[in-house]
């Protein structure tokens, strides 16, 4: 009976938003647990069957709760498929079928092998040797020291990187947030160098992004002793760090980005200062306002300036853009007309949304949401820094990378 209660109450949230910011992890966790789950459910059911109190109504009662819980529990299983072929149809529609065909096949081999690995859901995804160095100082900006950690295949060369922006509300977070993803592509022969940045409300926008952009003059002036390939760079950001990465990659950088990869990041600050979700467990306008400090009447040119959407023209980095519909901090329709509207501006864009997936999915590494866009993410990624350095848009006119 204990374990069919427990059972319903966790798997509930794979379609339960959570309304406050302190039941937030289990409506993010559940849905990629669901492996763990579909067995505690099933466990719970097994053992119900084989009781002797079957006319009490506490067995009805559990036996009820049991089913319920495992019908809840194989949702993403069951959605999983069906999302992993919409994936590849948007990806194979933006990149063309052949979009692998420039990538050899060593660098294919070191990639995930299928969009879910169902033991890696109880083990973890196998970790290999890498080298990794935390705490660099990168600039000093009002006495803030600000830092980076960089992950590095361990044979030395010269590699494409990654620069990852972490997320946060841009009130928290640190460069090793998200650190098994870093460690993950570092193995397959990336430099991956994740950000740190000054954090609102002391500091407001554009200190973030203007520490972003000194990271980025940072590794510029240190790009062979880091090994990087400076030819061979893309962004990404999580959440907020979203934000800021799209902002730096269709901005002048001291990089030609080959692409922008983004994780549920708000796209429109302004627009979603007013379209709240409901819930709202964080308080959406108030994060806004500690960030830009105040409202889009009082500081309408910082909402202007901080919103990606009106940076979009022409010659933009290809663009990867994953949402989870069950995101109730930055909803899925953002991500979605954001990819509209590069779209519709000539760049490439590929939109990806899962279904059953809450925000920051990707936390738990190993969960069913992260190896499906994991999966996509690295054959995004590894299309990108091995294309030449223009690219025909969809009217078939170069554009410079």
């Amino acid at each position: 009976m204990a374990l069919s209660a427990i059972g319903l109450f966790v798997s509930s949230w794979i379609v339960i938003p959570a309304p406050t910011f302190l039941l937030l992890p289990l409506s993010v966790g559940a849905p990629e647990i669901s492996p763990w789950l579909v067995v505690g459910n099933a466990i719970a059911l097994l053992l119900l069957l084989q009781a002797k109190f079957r006319r009490h109504w506490l067995y009805r009662f559990g036996l009820a709760a049991s089913l319920l819980a495992l019908m809840l529990s194989l949702l993403p299983l069951l959605q999983l498929p069906g999302t992993h072929q919409r994936f590849e149809t948007v990806i194979s529609s933006a990149l063309g079928a052949d979009y692998l065909k420039g990538i050899s096949a060593a660098a294919q081999q070191k990639m995930r092998p299928a969009p879910f690995v169902l033991v890696d859901a109880f083990r973890g995804i196998p970790a290999a040797k890498i080298r990794q160095t935390t705490g660099i100082e990168f600039a000093r900006p009002d006495r803030v020291p600000l830092r980076l950690n960089l992950y590095q295949p361990a044979q030395v060369g010269s590699y494409p990187a990654l620069v990852v922006v972490h997320g946060g509300a841009w009130q928290s977070g640190h460069p090793s947030d998200n650190e098994a993803f870093s460690r993950y592509l570092a193995a397959r022969g990336y430099v991956v160098v994740a950000i740190g940045y000054r954090y609102a409300p002391r500091f407001q926008f554009p200190a973030q992004l203007e520490d972003l952009q000194a990271a980025l003059v940072h590794l510029q002036q240190r790009a062979a002793e880091y090994e990087i390939d400076p030819d061979r760079m893309a962004i990404m950001g999580r959440s907020a760090g979203s934000q800021l990465a799209m902002l730096a990659g269709y901005q002048p950088s001291p990089f030609q980005f080959k692409a922008v990869i983004g994780y549920y990041g708000p796209v429109d600050l302004k627009v979603g200062y007013y379209d709240l979700p409901s819930p709202d467990p964080i308080d959406i306008r108030a994060v806004l306002r500690s960030y830009l400090g105040g409202t889009p009447q009082q500081v309408g040119d910082r909402y202007q300036q901080a919103s990606p959407w009106q940076f979009v023209t022409r010659s933009l980095p290809p663009t990867l853009l994953v949402y989870g519909d069950r995101d109730h901090l930055v909803e899925a329709k953002f991500g979605r007309a954001m990819s509209e509207r590069l779209q519709a501006s000539g760049n490439r864009a590929v939109y990806l949304e899962i279904p059953w997936a809450d925000h920051a999915f990707d936390s738990i590494f190993n969960g069913v949401s992260n190896q499906l866009a994991l999966y996509s993410t690295e054959r995004f990624l590894a299309w990108a820094v091995h294309q030449p350095d223009s690219l025909p848009d969809k009217t078939g006119v170069f554009l410079n990378r």
